[in-house]
């Protein structure tokens, strides 16, 4: 009588890929396309209220609010929510409600990837890949919302949509491969990963396209969706974001923190007046002074620096605050900064100094996001 084996157990209980199905020992890292996909990294703060006016990107790093023309208001914050190996979670909370839809309205979470960093997904060629999306999400009650991956480099895109309940629950949602039009092989943004939370009939009046990439039709993008601005009770939570190759969801990829740190500070990075020392400068006259700060990270390219608050020049004797809060101009990389700012008073010409600032409201902001 033949020996009957057992079949190899591909997926676990909740529909995740195993060791098995992938045909190797472990399953690998490096998997993960998303960044601080389990919202550890909040460089700009981690709670804001009142967002719903313009688009931006508010507290946890590489996730930007875009709100089009609505009258409803949140808050974003990272919250400590600890379930399945995740510390925290974005949230976010219904503050003013829009009931009242008109047709272009709409509001997005969205991350934006580089092309560069798409290349394995071989979009365009006879050997493009399916990719599978997951994430952990819950709400305050039951609601439905959409996933879109945007293809902005050829304008064609393809959503999915998901229930949210009031416990956590993993979505996995696969997309099929596009062999129509190539990811650009460069630093600018190829694909926008949105969740549709809220939307018009411009975006809803059609139906969904779900099936396969196609030309964009905004009629065809949210489809079925609930709004997230129908009540000031509305919560939305979603941690554990990852976008791999394949058709499966394998375990989420936990990177260090130092290590996620360091792949958002390529979009963004601050200082603030807890960090003491921004850099070293040289005094241009009794005024005004060019100081260089060298970055941790390369950014993704030649950032946009701003500053607010009080700086303070210190020549290890004595404290020179400066009056202005602009740079009389400033000359960037993708790996320094070296602002020009006048508004000091009694600085010694050609003499180095130190630049920071002791207030905690003070901000220098290095920004280079999609």
């Amino acid at each position: 009588m033949p020996i009957q084996r057992a079949k190899p157990r591909f997926t676990d209980s909740k529909g995740t890929a195993t060791a098995n199905q992938l045909d190797i020992g472990q399953i690998g890292g490096r998997r993960n396309m998303i960044i601080n996909g389990a919202m550890q990294v909040a460089q700009r703060g981690t709670s804001e209220t009142g967002i719903g006016a313009s688009a931006g990107y508010f507290t946890l790093d590489r996730f930007r609010i875009q709100p089009t023309s609505t009258a409803g208001r949140l808050t974003m914050e990272q919250v400590a929510d600890v379930h399945d190996g995740f510390a925290n979670a974005l949230k976010l909370t219904c503050t003013t409600a829009d009931t009242s839809i008109a047709a272009g309205e709409r509001l997005l979470l969205h991350q934006k990837i580089e092309g560069q960093d798409l290349q394995q997904l071989k979009k365009g060629t006879s050997d493009a890949e399916e990719f599978t999306v997951s994430f952990y999400v819950k709400g305050n009650a039951n609601a439905t919302y959409a996933l879109e991956i945007y293809d902005l480099d050829n304008n064609r895109q393809i959503s999915k949509t998901f229930s949210v309940t009031t416990s956590w629950n993993r979505v996995i949602l696969t997309f099929p491969a596009d062999t129509t039009g190539a990811y650009d092989d460069d630093n600018a943004a190829s694909i926008q990963m949105s969740i549709f939370l809220h939307a018009g009939s411009t975006y809803t009046s059609g139906t969904l396209n779900s099936s396969a990439f196609a030309a964009n039709n905004n009629a065809n993008r949210a489809v079925g969706i609930s709004s997230f601005f129908d009540s000031t009770d509305r919560t939305f939570f979603i941690t554990g974001l990852q976008m791999e190759v394949g058709s499966h969801a394998t375990p989420f990829e936990h990177r260090s923190f130092g290590e996620e740190l360091a792949l958002c500070q390529r979009y963004y990075q601050s200082r603030s007046g807890h960090q003491g020392n921004w850099g070293s400068g040289l005094a241009y006259s009794t005024t005004s002074m060019q100081w260089v700060l060298t970055l941790p990270v390369e950014m993704r390219a030649a950032p946009t620096v701003t500053f607010t608050g009080t700086l303070q020049a210190n020549d290890g004797g004595a404290v020179y605050n400066s009056s202005s809060t602009s740079f009389l101009g400033s000359v960037v990389s993708t790996t320094s900064v070296e602002p020009y700012m006048a508004g000091f008073s009694g600085l010694t010409h050609d003499n180095p100094y130190i630049i920071g600032s002791s207030s905690a409201a003070s901000y220098l902001k290095i920004d280079s996001e999609l």
